[in-house]
């Protein structure tokens, strides 16, 4: 199986993607990264919403699998027994605030215990670096922000929603008084202060 990454939002699918997509009988996916890479996918193709992602072990060796972002970023990469990359949202995100990906450090908090996340992200702003954090549904913004601040972490909290669609946003604040979030799809970048 063949997993491919159709990027964060539309318009990042690179032309490896593309040529594959094209090239695929049955492909298999979430309704958006279906939808981002519906225009590539050919009429004869077998589409396949996922709404059970415990079977995904169990699809055909022709298979493409579409994971949103880059597979290899909280993705679904270790299912292929071929990966093909695509624009990540931390990419994506590095690229817009023009921060170096040298400094990055990628914190998993979706679907994850929240407070290990915290600790994680303190620590990682201690060593310098910049955590860029995938967050999932529900994520608690206000909770991190509070222990960051009660760590004497001076830092900028930046939120970026929506990234690569149209009505892409991206809010700055800080620990004491952290920007909104209006979307259930965003990411953070935590930037401390010398």
């Amino acid at each position: 199986m063949i997993v491919v990454g159709v990027g964060c939002g539309p318009g990042m699918l690179t032309v490896d993607a593309i040529d594959r997509l094209r090239a695929a009988t049955k492909v298999f996916g979430s309704e958006r990264a279906i939808a981002i890479a519906r225009p590539f996918i050919p009429a004869s193709c077998q589409v396949n919403r996922i709404t059970n992602y415990s079977t995904l072990g169990d699809l055909p060796d022709d298979a493409v699998l579409l994971s949103t972002g880059d597979p290899m970023l909280a993705g679904l990469g270790h299912l292929g027994t071929e990966v093909v990359p695509g624009i990540s949202s931390m990419q994506c995100a590095f690229s817009r605030l023009r921060l170096p990906l040298a400094k990055a450090v990628v914190v998993d908090a979706h679907g994850k215990d929240e407070k290990t996340a915290r600790h994680e992200i303190a620590d990682e702003l201690a060593r310098g670096r910049i955590p860029y954090v995938l967050t999932g549904p529900g994520f608690d913004l206000d909770a991190l922000a509070s222990f960051i601040a009660d760590k004497d972490h001076e830092c900028t909290v930046i939120v970026l929603e929506n990234l690569g669609y149209p009505n892409e946003s991206i809010s700055f604040g800080t620990a004491r008084r952290p920007p909104s979030v209006s979307s259930r799809l965003f990411s953070l970048v935590l930037i401390r202060e010398p």
